[in-house]
């Protein structure tokens, strides 16, 4: 793709996992993914990944790692769905399947299972990086706890015997 930032395209071909903040939704959550020709490649839905928003979005902002573990880009993307009857869905689809750990079937079935109840999403970035290295800003990135009515009371230890004074006496 031309025009594509170099680190953006550098980033993502390395990636095996990129992170997805979704406008609406809380905190960037990791995703396993599939870099090819321009564009980044996932699959959500029933027995996959878990990818709040994603169906529902329009663009949402990509996050890579390099190779030490910290970030070093994060791109806006466009979200297109690739569906079963595009040009480029078997060759994606098995692609995607042959990078599926665990699957509980072989890459045929699992693909014919995505055309059925997944969401295939096809990520092409739009613009320039929203942040990248060396220009990243310092903090973590971790979002707050999300305020919750749910409080633990501490217990106390349980003890099977009564527990004497903690001095001893001496013999």
């Amino acid at each position: 793709m031309t025009g594509m930032h170099p680190l953006v395209e550098e980033a993502m071909k390395k990636a095996a996992v990129a992170w997805l903040a979704v406008p609406g939704r809380p905190g960037p959550y990791p995703v396993w993914c599939l870099w090819s020709d321009g564009a980044l490649y996932l699959v959500s839905g029933p027995g996959e990944q878990p990818a709040p928003g994603l169906e529902g979005a329009t663009v949402v902002d990509v996050s890579a790692r390099g190779d030490h573990g910290g970030r070093i880009v994060t791109w806006p993307a466009r979200v297109d769905r690739l569906a079963p009857d595009d040009e480029l869905w078997p060759t994606i689809a098995q692609q995607l399947a042959g990078k599926r750990l665990n699957a509980p079937a072989g890459v045929a079935e699992t693909v014919r299972r995505w055309a059925d109840e997944c969401l295939v999403a096809r990520l092409v970035p739009v613009g320039e990086p929203i942040e990248a290295a060396p220009d990243l800003h310092d903090a973590s990135g971790a979002a707050p706890p999300r305020p919750t009515p749910a409080a633990n009371r501490t217990a106390k230890p349980f003890r099977l015997h009564r527990v004497r004074g903690a001095t001893r006496p001496e013999h």
